[in-house]
């Protein structure tokens, strides 16, 4: 289990910090999301936990400080972005200096090659890896040390639908077995998708904890999406038939000649458009973000309780006593697919 409490970076000049009083937790066996739009802070967030950025608060992992434990790559692997190494580095290579780095075997280096699929590839330099090969490689380098938490910041960003099925299948197997990961996303679809539960930041602050299902319920809704190069004439006559018959529907203009209808379906739509010989290029259900919900009042969390839709109301850094929290989990099964490493 992660717990952050009282999360908070160093103040700067004119701005509010960039992490305001973060607390939240991250359980074993579950997927968390860290969800939040490019500068809400979420960055910032997992550097503080890492102890890479000056500020207050403390995380625990498994109920230890990180610069308390002896081994932290066997306790936490993390992905910040693209690999570090030379561009002539093979991938090989790279991985063995963090094996060496880590004080685990050079043997563990082809071991990660093959979990990550990039097993035929250990003589590729660094700097001829695709998007898709380097976050493999990231990933390799973040297992090195078989740890029990993974901490990954946008693992997902810029990646095809291929690899992203591939992404939630290696979080939802180490988590599968009794792992806890932790990882950073601006596509609230995709939290609801792949997460457990979903940590919702807004300029810093927590603005809401939920489960997967209650985030959907209140994060996320229904509605047709509509490609017409008629956009501004079938906007109006949805919207006009809706007020004659009493229905609450509502018409968004996106960009460029999409509509998104909320409380339709596409044969209302389709029969409408049809009615008033309106031309439709594109008539799909799908699901849109209703955004963030506004952050609480500082100071008005209540004592941590089961909340309505799910949420949790977390306690005030000021409140929560060290000596309360969880111990630590007892080991956690092998996990045969990520080729454990020998203690």
């Amino acid at each position: 289990m992660l717990q952050a409490i009282g999360l908070t970076s160093t103040h700067r000049r004119d701005l509010p910090p960039a992490v305001d009083d973060l607390t939240f937790e991250a359980r074993s066996g579950c997927v968390t999301a860290l969800l939040g739009a490019p500068g809400s802070g979420k960055t910032t967030a997992l550097r503080l936990m890492l102890e890479l950025e000056s500020g207050r608060g403390v995380t625990y992992f498994r109920g230890n400080p990180l610069h308390s434990i002896a081994h932290p790559a066997r306790e936490v692997g993390v992905l910040l972005g693209d690999v570090p190494g030379h561009p002539a580095r093979t991938a090989r290579g790279q991985l063995r200096l963090l094996c060496a780095a880590a004080g685990v075997p050079v043997s563990r280096a082809d071991e990660m090659l093959d979990v990550v699929g990039l097993a035929g590839l250990g003589g590729r330099r660094l700097g001829t890896l695709s998007l898709g090969m380097d976050r493999r490689l990231g990933f390799a380098s973040a297992l090195l040390g078989d740890p029990q938490t993974l901490i990954l910041d946008e693992p997902s960003k810029g990646l095809s639908p291929r690899e992203n099925s591939w992404l939630s299948g290696l979080l939802r197997t180490h988590a599968s077995y009794g792992g806890t990961v932790l990882y950073t996303t601006s596509d609230p679809k995709e939290a609801a998708r792949l997460a457990d539960r979903v940590v919702t930041l807004d300029g810093g602050r927590l603005v809401a904890d939920q489960d997967a299902a209650a985030f959907s319920r209140t994060r996320l809704r229904p509605r047709v999406a509509v490609r017409t190069p008629h956009a501004a004439r079938l906007a109006a006559v949805v919207a006009g038939e809706a007020r004659a018959a009493q229905r609450s529907v509502e018409v968004v203009t996106e960009e460029g000649n999409l509509l998104s209808v909320y409380g339709s379906n596409c044969a209302e739509i389709g029969e409408t458009a049809f009615r008033h010989g309106v031309l439709v290029h594109r008539l799909t259900d799908e699901v849109g973000d209703r955004g963030p919900a506004p952050a609480p009042a500082r100071g008005a969390a209540s004592a941590a309780t089961a909340g309505t839709d799910g949420e949790k109301r977390l306690v005030p850094p000021s409140a929560e006593r060290p000596g309360a929290l969880s111990r630590p989990s007892p080991p956690r099964p092998v996990r045969p697919s990520l080729i454990p490493l020998s203690r």
